[in-house]
């Protein structure tokens, strides 16, 4: 028995565009932070306003990540410093305080990250202003034959 085939012709699907996000008004950088925390700050911020990912709203949040960057790299420098081992007091080995601090900073940093898309996979969520072609293909299998 012979199948019947999709014998539409191939139409062409409109590209789905976002408007630009609004200019937003530069977001300061806390004065409390430090000067590693603070050229965090320097360094993302432009970036995340470009992609139209900041807002004043956003500020606290971004210090928080900016000042766990400053004290994730303070510990990763001691690590490589002094290492992850260390003598206790009675001669016993014992795990470097350092370790702890990279580890729970690097986990508030990865948290912090995954809400502005930092991570490739946080970066799916946000509009990127050109349709997906997976999803137009599906779209396009799904319409009703006519």
């Amino acid at each position: 028995m012979a199948s019947k085939k999709n014998t539409r012709p191939q139409e062409t699907l409109p590209v789905l565009a976002e408007p630009p996000p609004a200019p937003v008004a530069k977001v300061e950088c806390p004065p409390e932070l430090g000067a590693i925390a603070h050229a965090e700050w320097d360094r993302v911020a432009p970036l995340l306003a470009a992609a139209g990912r900041l807002e004043p709203l956003d500020r606290s949040s971004l210090a928080v990540y900016c000042a766990a960057y400053a004290s994730w790299l303070e510990a990763t420098v001691a690590l490589q410093n002094y290492g992850t081992v260390m003598k206790s007091p009675s001669g016993y080995p014992l795990q470097s305080p350092y370790v702890s601090i990279a580890t729970k900073n690097a986990d508030i940093m990865s948290r912090i990250a995954g809400e502005f898309g930092f991570t490739p996979g946080s970066r799916r969520r946000f509009p990127t202003g050109t349709a997906d072609p997976y999803l137009l293909e599906l779209l396009h299998l799904a319409s009703p034959i006519t």
